[in-house]
């Protein structure tokens, strides 16, 4: 962004001008603006330091945000705080509100009421800076994220304080990640934080380092820690209970960290043997590998723990050993702080949903194993028919082995999702407990068998008709008949002001998008420079006009012919109710609802709008908000209001389902909008690649029966898969959530010209 508008001296802008206008003529009317004496020395709406008043701050600033005023809100409050600033902070202000407009009046709105601060904390020199960096910040964030900065203003300080040799996280994190993901064991993700410390599927990570005096160390740190972090869930360090473990001693925190340093001691001798290279940046930060002046008993520690059978256990043992010695080494810059209790929380979770996966998988997958080898239904009492463990040799797991599967005495190569399941179970706990792998007994459960397929979580039963939908299976390019059991439901609409809200929030955008709209339906049913019609084409007259000012033959087609030309399109809008849409990102999708369904109403198209969620393939779940026969009432508006998070993201069995709603409607265009937060996801397995190509399935099943489908995300990551399900043209990404309303109507006019 171009930082020299700020390098010139203050000028009244058109604005300006309007206010010191206005306040001319007001002046004799109220006591104006002017800064005229009173008893006490000064006008009430004059500023401490020869600037401008109360008065005339409030309606400059009311001039440059006046779309987003309203009753509830106002900009009193910041001019009272600015009075109190030289005409030159103040002009300053003023001119970085306008700037500021420029790309968003809340933007601005907001910086009038959060941005008073920064004008006493930083330097003039700073100003352009800041103003780029809220911009910037509003790019990524959107006017939320803009708010949080301007509240911890002190963080930004500290941040252009940093030396010019600093890295910062935003700068590598990219390249970090990139090297994380080369690594094995499972994709951890990463975040900034204050504190360094992996929760086994977040590596937390600094805003920026500047401990060194060059780039390439400080960038060698980063590194450093993100991969003692990644060791920690690679390594087995949290195959220990740490909470336990440190619940015998007096001093548990104490405890804690000890443990921690016997653990950076294997860790780091782990690095060394298997990742040479990061193992060299090691051994520059921390020498008491190679020290030679230790007490014997932590000289003896360090030559355990950097055995290669060395475990997180043997580490668990050395803390009561060492617990009392006098010499504690000193912490490493790169090893951070353990969390036990968030820790254990993680791993709790995902072993509980790991065991579910894993024991669905192996029943299916025994269930196929069976069918190819045409034998009769499984035996339960003959052992050697369930699926067993078997260990084959594989030096890149921690453990030397990798277990793999066993059916029936022969070894089966199992599919790339079970094969994860198996890894990421044995990297939480070493092994594979018996009781994960399937009994004899609920073998013989089969999908749409006799029998009832057992419960994988504790759902309730439901009243409705359930609509059964195959899936699609990528690792064995099959579908799983009948597998998706999904009802329609009904959102419970309460009584709410939530729509008067959002139209008067947005009632300049509203405006805007009416004319559009009314626009774009008058295009279909006005056709001009007729010879005859119901209106005079006004246009055509001037030409005709001018062709006879130059002698030319005047056209006779003058007139504007009404023609009944209906929009022969149907809309089904499926919208994501996930439980990760929570929150703000809930807000932004019903106030897109809103502002589409008054759209829509002028336009005159025919739309339906259903929610969808999902809790394992047993209960797929779509709530209906509004049908395509039933008007925009005000029990469709309750039932917008009242669109709440649910579970998880099956988006395969809504999409079919919505798909056979849509292709029985008589339209010429048909299109299914999804409106959602982030990819494909569900607790039974479910997510990864296995969801992105059952959604992409169910996509191209759409299509066949003539619907073009398109999705709006605000996932900034979602690159990585929308192209591959949707196609390279048939989504877009709204990389702001507080744009959302404003997107969603442009690009529905867009799609559907």
């Amino acid at each position: 962004m171009n930082l020299k508008f700020w390098q010139r001296k203050p000028k009244k802008t058109a604005l300006a001008k309007e206010a010191s206008d206005y306040k001319v003529k007001s002046y004799a009317k109220d006591g104006g603006f002017i800064r005229s004496p009173d008893r006490a020395g000064k006008n009430q709406n004059s500023s401490t330091y020869g600037g401008m008043g109360e008065r005339e701050l409030q309606l400059r600033m009311e001039l440059l945000v006046d779309q987003v005023l309203s009753s509830q809100r106002s900009v009193f409050k910041p001019a009272q705080e600015l009075v109190d600033f030289s005409l030159t902070d103040q002009e300053r202000f003023l001119e970085s509100i306008e700037h500021l407009s420029n790309t968003s009046v809340e933007l601005a709105y907001n910086f009038c009421h959060f941005g008073p601060p920064s004008l006493k904390q930083l330097d003039e020199s700073d100003w352009p800076a800041w103003i780029v960096h809220l911009l910037e910040i509003y790019e990524q964030q959107g006017v939320n994220g803009c708010i949080a900065v301007m509240k911890t203003l002190d963080r930004y300080l500290a941040s252009i304080s940093v030396a010019p040799t600093a890295v910062s996280f935003e700068e590598i994190h990219r390249v970090i990640e990139s090297i994380i993901t080369g690594l094995n064991g499972r994709a951890l993700k990463l975040e900034q934080s204050d504190a360094l410390f992996t929760d086994t599927e977040t590596i937390h990570l600094p805003e920026n380092i500047s401990t060194f005096q060059n780039r390439e160390d400080n960038f060698a740190l980063y590194k450093t820690i993100a991969a003692h972090q990644w060791a920690q869930t690679w390594y087995g360090t949290w195959r220990v209970d740490v909470e336990l473990l440190v619940g015998n001693f007096l001093d548990q925190q104490r405890a804690v960290n000890l443990f921690h340093k016997l653990e950076t001691i294997r860790l780091d001798a782990n690095i060394k043997r298997d990742l040479p290279g990061i193992g060299r940046v090691i051994e520059k930060f921390n020498s008491l590998l190679v020290a030679d002046d230790l007490p014997r008993a932590w000289q003896e520690a360090v030559s355990t723990l950097s055995e290669k059978s060395a475990t997180a256990h043997d580490s668990a043992r050395l803390l009561y050993e060492l617990y009392d010695h006098d010499f504690v080494p000193e912490d490493t810059l790169y090893q951070g702080v353990l969390d036990p209790s968030l820790a254990k929380q993680k791993i709790n979770e995902r072993i509980g949903q790991d065991k579910t996966n894993l024991q669905n998988k192996l029943v299916q997958l025994q269930q196929e194993l069976q069918e190819n080898r045409a034998e009769s239904p499984i035996d339960s009492e003959r052992e050697s028919d369930r699926m067993r463990l078997r260990e084959v040799e594989d030096d890149e797991m921690p453990d030397g082995y990798r277990l793999t599967l066993e059916y029936e005495g022969e070894t089966v190569d199992p599919p790339e999702d079970i094969q994860n399941l198996l890894d990421s179970i044995q990297q939480d706990l070493g092994e594979i407990p018996e009781d994960y792998l399937p009994t004899a007994e609920e073998s013989m459960y089969q999908t749409g068998g006799g029998e009832e397929e057992k419960d994988e979580v504790n759902i309730r039963p439901e009243a409705g008709e359930v609509f059964l939908y195959d899936e699609w299976d990528h690792s064995r390019q099959k579908y799983r008949k009948e597998w998706c059991q999904l009802r329609e439901r009904n959102v419970e609409g309460t009584p709410s002001d939530f729509v008067e809200q959002t139209l008067d929030k947005h009632r300049g955008l509203l405006k805007h998008l009416h004319r559009t709209f009314e626009a774009l339906r008058e295009d279909d049913r006005r056709i001009r420079k007729q010879p005859y019609g119901e209106d005079i084409d006004i246009d055509a007259v001037i030409d005709s006009y001018a062709d006879l000012i130059n002698g030319e033959e005047v056209s006779q087609n003058l007139f504007i012919k009404q023609k009944k030309v209906d929009r022969n399109i149907a809309v089904m809008f499926m919208v994501d109710m996930s439980g990760s849409t929570s929150g703000w990102i809930n807000e932004m999708e019903r106030e897109a609802l809103v502002l589409l369904c008054e759209s829509l109403e002028i336009l005159g198209d025919r739309y339906a709008i259903y929610g969808f969620s999902g809790l394992t393939h047993r209960r797929c779940d779509l709530y209906k908000i509004k049908e395509f026969e039933e008007p925009y009432t005000t029990r469709v508006k309750n039932r917008i209001a009242g669109i709440e998070p649910q579970d998880y993201t099956r988006m395969g069995a809504a999409i079919r389902h919505l798909s056979k709603l849509l292709a029985r409607v008589e339209a010429k265009t048909k299109v299914l909008i999804t409106l959602s937060d982030g990819r494909p996801d569900d607790q039974d397995g479910y997510r990864g690649a296995y969801g992105i190509e059952d959604t992409r399935r169910a996509l191209i099943e759409a299509k066949f029966l003539g619907i073009h489908p398109f999705c709006i995300t605000i996932d900034e990551e979602a690159m990585d898969y929308l192209q591959h399900m949707y196609g390279p043209v048939n989504f877009t990404i709204v990389n702001q959530v507080d744009k959302l309303p404003y997107k969603v109507s442009e690009i529905y006019r867009r799609i559907t010209v």
